[in-house]
């Protein structure tokens, strides 16, 4: 059992001093996850800490306890900082009227080979069509561009294969890049 399993295990048992164990346990993780969501480009929606500590607060302050493993865990933070990054957008978007398009860059398994540049809207857009076309291929983006997670993890909380994984992963791959290019 990883630390963090057991300090979610704590966690669900009622012991409020693992919160903050738990806090100091995963912090690093999730600034290297939202580093690598936002990129260290100038366009940088937000800046690492704080993508990680308002996810961190909502998080928390969801009705019910977090996911029992690591995996599952570090699955759902994903899907949470996604909906801060949105949040985030659409404010600053309503704040000033549509001002100017900020890009995000998909990227695939391997880091050098970028899915596409898209605002973070058309992605968006992309991602709920995603959902509703195949749901387990849109939870598998979700937690491989904005969890970070590798495809052995997205496998292991899915309780798929490996290959089942990389093939719904092109799969959504193909479907955003052929969305977003017919939005741009």
């Amino acid at each position: 059992m990883t630390e963090i399993t057991q300090l979610l295990d704590e966690l669900r048992a009622g012991d409020e001093n693992a919160r903050n164990e738990l806090f100091s346990a995963i912090y690093p993780t999730l600034q290297q996850i939202a580093r690598q969501r936002l990129g260290l480009q100038q366009h940088t929606l937000l800046d690492a800490p704080a993508l990680v500590h308002e996810a961190y607060l909502r998080l928390t302050q969801r009705a019910g306890l977090p996911p029992s493993n690591r995996a599952s865990f570090f699955a759902y933070a994903s899907s949470v900082m996604r909906n801060v990054i949105i949040d985030y957008v659409r404010q600053r978007q309503a704040d000033k009227r549509g001002g100017g398009v900020t890009e995000l860059t998909l990227t695939t398994a391997e880091p050098e080979a970028p899915l596409a540049n898209a605002d973070i809207e058309s992605l968006n857009s992309a991602l709920e069509a995603l959902a509703r076309i195949d749901a387990r291929a849109h939870g598998i983006v979700e937690m491989r561009f904005f969890g970070g997670l590798t495809i052995e993890e997205i496998a292991e909380v899915q309780q798929l294969s490996v290959a089942t994984v990389k093939r719904d992963w092109l799969k959504a791959r193909g479907f955003l890049l052929h969305t977003l290019e017919g939005a741009g």
